[in-house]
């Protein structure tokens, strides 16, 4: 899929992320397929998905846009950390390869140019930039990504953590940058999607809100404890 068309298709609308774990209840490929069906018919514009099995049974069960990515590893880069985890979750059916785009070192040493590229030459697909500063935003979209996202903002050691979307780093995103910008990252109510629309995010990704039951549940619990 043209970078342009997928733009096209999810301009001011939602993308949900279906992905769940192999410590969470409902990982599986079926499973997430059957997540994506629902989410397209409560009205998802694309799915983000981790993975080639996930992938390949979402592509089979709706006709929505995938944002492919795979998780490998359990620190540093995992976000598609990799040319060759890149080319696998492609061959699954990604319409566009979700990265890490960070400053920090890769498994296979290579950088994120390097990576950027062969992706573009080689598997012929557009790419998104997961980040977690303006800056690492500003070098991916220097190096061809066809849009960014502050999906990492408070997961890295160059980036603060905190409780909901890093609003600020959005914006500043948006002000800074040619490719479009989309919002992911702790986005748990509409209020805050519809927040991040009005500051200019081309589209809006939400995923533990939507379809993580765990992580839902543990919010409320929570939020009763602290009463």
């Amino acid at each position: 899929m043209k970078a342009d068309s997928f733009l096209a298709a999810v301009k001011g609308k939602l993308i949900v992320s279906c992905q769940a774990l192999e410590d969470e209840p409902l990982h599986g490929a079926a499973v997430m397929a059957k997540m994506a069906l629902a989410a397209k018919i409560g009205g998802a514009a694309a799915i983000r998905a981790n993975g080639p099995a996930d992938i390949g049974a979402i592509k089979q069960m709706v006709d929505l846009p995938v944002i492919g990515l795979y998780k490998q590893g359990g620190s540093g880069v995992y976000i598609t950390p990799t040319f060759a985890a890149a080319a696998e979750i492609a061959e699954a059916g990604a319409d566009i390869i979700a990265l890490d785009c960070t400053d920090r070192p890769r498994p296979d040493g290579a950088s994120v140019c390097e990576l950027i590229e062969r992706i573009q030459r080689e598997l012929r697909l557009p790419a998104f930039a997961d980040v977690s500063t303006l800056a690492e935003a500003q070098s991916a979209a220097a190096a061809g990504v066809a849009m960014a996202a502050p999906t990492l903002s408070g997961y890295t050691e160059d980036s603060a953590a905190q409780a909901g979307p890093d609003f600020d780093l959005l914006a500043r995103m948006i002000d800074a940058l040619t490719v479009p910008v989309i919002a992911e990252g702790r986005i748990h109510s509409p209020a805050q999607a519809r927040r991040a629309l009005e500051l200019g995010a081309w589209a809006v990704v939400v995923g533990s809100a939507i379809t993580r039951p765990r992580t839902i549940t543990a919010r409320f619990v929570q939020a009763l404890t602290d009463v």
